[in-house]
């Protein structure tokens, strides 16, 4: 049986992906109580294996701090029940949060009259702190909108029942900030740049003209040997320790060349490899 924990800080997308894994064919149920969730899965999951096969529960900051403090027993019970349970927590920048409350003008579940707005946010990112660092993987909404989160938690689930680790190639731009759900962050900053080449400046990553300019660097083809030699290393050592998630992101300056070529490559050098469900996204191209 399989059971995903899908937790949020408020407005980073729990909602969507949650409507994404009803789609995939999960059995979704939201803000389900931490103090019920033992009794959800003794008396109702376990009871009929056949409906709730692939279940995924939503669980936020309208539970009880204290409930939710005792996560971690909780999480120990349903591993207990030989259920494979992996945690997906969502997060965004505080900007961006207050942003999206702005817009779309819904209340905070923690506001008050004493509790505004930007304080619910740290508030709320405190109480779910005990899930956030059990979570398998982590993903960060910030610059992420409604179809590419769907297709993120789409490729995030996609052939996780017999591939091992979720191996996930992000480029992106260091001037729009770093990643904060990557595992590991290479900078490519110090490659030839095809942006000071006027008939490769307005080109991306994907285009042939910038590929075989990048193909025909000696310091790109060493950087990129040097990161598939590291990985080609640890990725066993990773999937040994049970990880299922990994995020690789690779940065130049403005995210259009050298980030996206380098991300491209690396997905195609990884697909050929057993056990690896491999995705590539290109944060500054979206």
């Amino acid at each position: 049986m399989k059971l995903l924990i899908v937790s949020a800080l408020s407005g980073a997308g729990k909602s969507t992906a949650l409507d994404t894994l009803e789609d995939c064919g999960y059995y979704c149920i939201d803000n389900l109580p931490v103090t019920l969730l033992e009794d959800f899965i003794g008396h109702v999951m376990l009871a009929d294996e056949k409906i709730y096969e692939k279940t995924a529960i939503g669980i936020d900051a309208r539970n009880k701090n204290e409930s939710l403090s005792n996560f971690s027993d909780s999480l120990a019970f349903i591993r207990s029940k030989g259920i494979n349970c992996e945690i997906i927590f969502l997060h965004a920048e505080e900007a961006t949060l207050l942003k999206r409350y702005s817009e779309t003008r819904r209340r905070h579940p923690l506001t008050s009259a004493n509790i505004p707005l930007k304080d619910a946010l740290r508030l709320e990112k405190a109480m779910l702190e005990p899930i956030a660092r059990h979570a398998n993987v982590v993903i960060d909404t910030s610059k992420t909108h409604y179809h590419q989160l769907r297709e993120l938690i789409r490729s995030q689930v996609d052939e996780r029942d017999f591939k091992h680790i979720s191996l996930q190639f992000q480029s992106f731009g260091f001037k729009n900030g770093v990643p904060l759900d990557a595992d590991f962050v290479f900078d490519a900053r110090s490659l030839p740049n095809p942006y000071w080449i006027p008939e490769l400046r307005a080109l991306t990553g994907k285009d042939q003209p910038v590929i075989d300019f990048l193909k025909n660097q000696a310091l790109v083809t060493e950087f990129f040997q040097d990161i598939t030699g590291f990985f080609d290393r640890w990725i066993p050592r990773f999937d040994a320790e049970g990880r299922s998630y990994l995020t690789v992101a690779i940065g130049c300056t403005g995210g259009q060349h050298r980030s996206v070529y380098l991300a491209d490559s690396l997905s195609e050098r990884f697909k050929s490899t057993p056990l690896l469900n491999v995705i590539v996204r290109h944060r500054e191209l979206n």
